[in-house]
């Protein structure tokens, strides 16, 4: 008997489907997010732009090269899903806020009243919806079609390790942004990634982008280089920019990089439920069908 040939990678056509799938969502971006800020606020077209954006160019990128729907991408529901969403956000209101309350318990860092907010029980109740329909359409642009398309040519890690990468760097142009900045938004990049390839789905990842988002404007600290009002108070590092943040945030510190290190050793061992997406289960098609030999007499 023979064994059959081994499967031949495309190593092209992956990286032209993510380009074509990035492309159309900053086509998509560029013409929705003006339409939205004209109506609402800065915020909402941001946070709402990203998601119409990152929803019409992976089912056009998934219809294109796959022939599937955008579902298809490890969006479907099925009985683990809200488990793997719940424990994500759980675990990323957990790490945030051991990060901003660890420093107050141990006097580094101090909550102080603002003067006069400008802050309301409606901005309050609706921010969490904003927040949660920005970190959707972040994941689903950079850990749904374009790192899974790029995983059936060239691994997952390789995959990861470089949707995650742009993702950092993309992240350069908020305001106030560093190099550290960019490094630890790289790894929450490689991060999220993870938690895809561990559940084949983006619940778990999009619950750990929501967790830890939500819980920085909160604790009244700035998200990502953006201030976010929504309370009266503000959080106030007692020591240098390199574990504060400076102006950027916790996100630009050493506390940080350490929960993101932490959050990966828990996604390692973490019981999760699978899901499925079409790009990481089906199989790759065989570069040619095995010849049959007769067997020796």
């Amino acid at each position: 008997m023979f064994d059959p040939p081994p499967v031949r990678r495309d190593r092209l056509k992956p990286l032209l489907g993510a380009f074509v799938c990035f492309l159309l969502f900053r086509v998509a971006f560029f013409f929705i997010e003006p339409v939205i800020q004209f109506f609402g606020k800065l915020l909402v077209a941001l946070t709402l732009a990203t998601l119409l954006s990152a929803a019409i160019a992976s089912a056009l990128a998934m219809a294109i090269f796959e022939s599937r729907r955008m579902t298809d991408l490890g969006l479907a529901f099925h009985p683990g899903t809200r488990r793997n969403l719940l424990t994500g956000i759980g675990l990323g209101i957990a790490a945030a806020a051991l990060v901003i309350l660890i420093p107050v318990a141990f006097g580094h860092a101090e909550f102080q009243k603002i003067p006069n907010p400008d802050v309301s029980w409606g901005a309050a109740l609706f921010m969490p919806l904003l927040l949660f329909c920005g970190a959707m359409g972040e994941e689903i642009v950079f850990r749904g079609f374009a790192m899974q398309y790029i995983a059936r040519g060239w691994g997952m890690w390789p995959a990861i390790v470089g949707t995650g990468t742009i993702f950092g760097l993309l992240h350069g142009g908020n305001p106030d942004a560093t190099w550290f900045s960019d490094l630890n938004t790289i790894l929450f990049g490689i991060l999220f990634g993870i938690a895809v390839w561990r559940t084949h789905e983006l619940w778990l990842a999009i619950g750990l982008h929501f967790g830890w988002n939500i819980t920085l404007p909160f604790l009244g600290t700035t998200l990502s280089g953006l201030t976010i009002r929504v309370t009266g108070y503000q959080w106030k590092w007692n020591t240098g920019n390199i574990w504060s943040g400076g102006a950027y945030g916790p996100e630009a510190g050493v506390p940080a990089t350490i929960a993101i290190a932490a959050l990966m050793a828990v996604l390692w061992k973490l019981p999760v439920a699978k899901g499925w997406a079409w790009l990481l289960d089906e199989p790759l098609p065989e570069a040619a069908e095995p010849v049959s030999q007769p067997e020796s007499l």
